[in-house]
């Protein structure tokens, strides 16, 4: 009973802490699908491979929302045909970049100021490298397929023709919804009906992140994981899986992190603090609304071992 009453505690702790981020960022994609056309940003966005991803990266800085609130974004960026590079240079980067974490990092390191320069660049150095490697899949293979028809239905007939705005396959039937012009402005009661689709449908796999989560912190004892914190590869190794765990937000993960800063390696303090905005057990259920899970399981190994290699290059440096 002890560990079941621990397992609810940190249930309801992590959906408080990550709910309003989920509100923030739905409510942030509903503003920009009613007031901004379309074309009127994404004919703007740069194409480039290097240079999407720095743009997607950089928006992090302008929107205060962890990674919980970054995924509706990310989604509305991919769905209204911007590059690639860009929506996932934003989901990847965004929730280290946007201020409220690089205020937060700085108040509970003050002491440590490499911290506030290494966690942003280190971000950027990831978002970049994932946002690369995920390109190669191309879109088929790499998007969820909702999300791939209602990408395809925003291109240009020059680039994604008629049979690719449906399934993709002869003779399937066609889709319903038929493309705005770009001009055309779309209602209020509209954008509230899909928000509230949207928001409603990455809270019951926010519940279910949060679930697993608190499960396995309240199963797996944290002592061991602590234990290892001066060997500087199991140390990067032990908080990497620590960060995976306990799936607290980006918002708040510096003042966890202040607890046992003093006891680890510098490379695994700021492995802590890159790979959980990255990939914890809270974002697995929230990715597949953006990702097949092919596309997720590639994330997830090449996040964790960019950290790991970050980690041990830090260590290297510091020690």
């Amino acid at each position: 009973m002890a560990r079941l009453a621990t397992a609810w505690a940190i249930f309801q702790g992590l959906l408080l802490e990550s709910l309003p981020f989920l509100l923030l960022g739905v409510t942030i994609a509903a503003l920009a699908r009613w007031l901004v056309p379309q074309a009127a940003w994404v004919r703007r966005l740069p194409r480039h491979p290097l240079l999407a991803p720095v743009v997607g990266a950089l928006l992090g800085f302008a929107l205060p929302a962890c990674e919980c609130g970054n995924v509706p974004v990310a989604r509305r960026l991919l769905a209204s045909g911007a590059p690639l590079g860009t929506g996932f240079g934003f989901l990847f980067a965004a929730p280290v970049l946007n201020p409220i974490v690089l205020a937060s990092t700085w108040a509970a390191f003050p002491d440590q100021p490499w911290l506030l320069f290494a966690r942003p660049l280190g971000a950027f150095v990831i978002a970049i490298a994932l946002s690369a490697l995920l390109g190669l899949m191309g879109e088929r293979a790499l998007l969820e397929p909702a999300l791939l028809e209602e990408r395809r239905l925003t291109q240009p007939l020059a680039e994604v023709g008629l049979l690719e705005r449906g399934s993709g396959v002869l003779g399937a039937a066609p889709i319903s919804i038929s493309p705005r012009p770009s001009s055309q402005s779309i209602s209020l009661s509209d954008v509230l009906l899909h928000s509230g689709r949207e928001f409603l449908g990455l809270l019951v796999l926010l519940v279910l992140g949060c679930a697993l989560a608190a499960a396995v912190q309240s199963w797996l004892p944290r002592a061991w994981l602590l234990a290892v914190g001066s060997a500087p590869t199991l140390s990067v190794l032990a908080l990497m899986l620590l960060a995976l765990v306990v799936s607290v937000c980006s918002s708040v993960d510096a003042f966890l992190a202040l607890g046992f800063a003093a006891q680890v390696t510098p490379g695994a303090l700021l492995a802590f603090l890159l790979l959980g905005p990255v990939v914890d057990l809270k974002l697995a259920g929230l990715f597949t609304v953006l990702l097949r899970p092919k596309a997720i399981a590639v994330t997830a190994l090449a996040a964790l071992l960019l950290v790991l290699l970050i980690g041990q290059w830090v260590n290297l440096v510091q020690l």
